[in-house]
């Protein structure tokens, strides 16, 4: 009987524990959030590839960034304050971002608008719902496994595709390459 008595209390005692664990890690969340609730405000504009296709392919003298990219993809989130940086750094150079979100659409608005609001992206962020990737996955690059994060820039006629995630300093090192060159 003693035994049982034991046993449930250390039972209970690793119970509340956890509970303890999952208090202090909810609150630790907390603390990290910003301190103005966000609102699902963002207007988020919603293409299949033929709307989103004009939009990656733009004929001007501007340099363009285009990063597919999700909320759910890990590296993806960690490079994107290294888009929003370049963004705001060289949008007087003629450099303008466009984000190509990939989530899902039952989440656009529990996941991905809370997500752009919190975050407070500036860049031009537009989602692609298309659900035949056989035709533009290949039709946005024919080497493009489809993996996350992928990026493409471009001006004019000059055009690369990244199937990697990027550091600050290679995205800045792409960017000042396609810089020079157009001078």
């Amino acid at each position: 009987m003693k035994k049982i008595l034991l046993l449930l209390c250390v039972f209970i005692l690793s119970c509340n524990n956890d509970k303890t664990n999952a208090e202090k890690a909810d609150a630790r969340d907390e603390l990290e959030m910003p301190k103005e609730v966000a609102s699902n405000d963002y207007d988020l504009e919603v293409y299949n590839y033929d709307g989103l296709e004009p939009l990656i392919n733009i004929k001007d003298d501007k340099l363009h960034v285009v990063n597919f990219w999700a909320t759910w993809c890990a590296p993806c989130v960690k490079e994107l304050p290294y888009f929003e940086a370049v963004n705001e750094y060289y949008k007087n150079d003629g450099v303008e971002v466009l984000l190509v979100s990939l989530d899902f659409p039952k989440d656009y608005e529990s996941k991905l608008k809370t997500f752009l609001n919190k975050r407070g992206i500036k860049s031009k962020v537009v989602a692609l719902d298309d659900t035949d990737q056989n035709r533009w996955i290949p039709a946005i690059n024919e080497s493009w496994s489809g993996a996350l994060p992928a990026t493409i820039i471009y001006k004019g006629d000059k055009r690369k595709f990244y199937e990697q995630s990027f550091t600050k300093e290679e995205l800045e090192t792409e960017i000042k390459g396609f810089l020079q060159q157009r001078k």
